[in-house]
């Protein structure tokens, strides 16, 4: 549905940025008007992608590796560089 290039890693990236950036009224927006599938699937992309950086934080911390195919491999790397990114950017300001 979102037509997205699992390979294409600066879209995926963009994708990442996207994600961490959601806000609220869009969750809302989502779930008040289900008419926007392609919203409704963005929202549920990024809920997912929060569950799995949390998976993947935790794992990491037990020594454990673990993620998914080459989609959630593709976004959880750029989801990854992102979040490292925002760290480094703010401990700058």
């Amino acid at each position: 549905m979102l037509g997205i290039d699992w390979t294409d890693d600066v879209r995926v990236r963009a994708l990442a940025q996207e994600a961490l950036d959601q806000s609220a009224v869009e969750v809302k927006l989502a779930a008040s008007s289900p008419i926007d599938h392609k919203l409704m699937a963005k929202v549920d992309l990024f809920g997912l992608a929060a569950i799995m950086l949390k998976t993947m934080e935790e794992c990491a911390g037990v020594g454990f590796e673990c993620h998914g195919g080459p989609a959630w491999k593709a976004f959880g790397k750029a989801l990854w560089a992102e979040v490292e990114l925002r760290k480094l950017q703010a401990a700058i300001r």
